[in-house]
């Protein structure tokens, strides 16, 4: 799964794809069918590449591209506005067992397999994520 470009921004539902950087800010698409673009400020708005998003675990953080690849091998996941606290609670144990179940509210799971619903509609889902060392020679020195 290729997260490369693909952002959260606070105050904002859904996922962006940064696709530019002007004098006011960044210019980000949205995921969705609507492909409305905005530009954000980061001074005045926070944003998270979902590459570098973490969640809390018992001994380590735990990698969400990693957590998106259990949701992906596994099996059917909850509908977020229908399951119950604990039925999203046992599904994100199966995914990501060693989470830290006093600091991940259930807030964060439904956001985490939300996130995973709008990706798996996109093309960049099946792609592989490019290698750090190849990230790292394509930046013009």
């Amino acid at each position: 799964m290729n997260l490369q470009g693909i952002v959260s921004v606070s105050g904002k539902p859904g996922l962006f794809k940064l696709i530019g950087q002007n004098k006011a800010g960044f210019v980000l698409e949205s995921l969705d069918d609507q492909k409305v673009k905005s530009v954000v400020n980061l001074s005045t708005t926070k944003m998270a590449s979902l590459e570098d998003i973490t969640i809390f675990g018992e001994s380590e953080d735990i990698r969400l591209p990693d957590v998106l690849e259990k949701i992906k091998e596994g099996s059917d996941t909850p509908e977020v506005k229908k399951a119950s606290a604990d039925d999203l609670r046992e599904f994100f144990r199966s995914v990501a067992p060693d989470h830290d179940e006093d600091r991940v509210y259930t807030s964060d799971i439904k956001k985490i397999i939300s996130w995973y619903n709008i990706l798996k509609e996109l093309p960049l889902f099946e792609e592989e994520a490019p290698k750090q060392d190849e990230v790292n020679s394509s930046d013009p020195e």
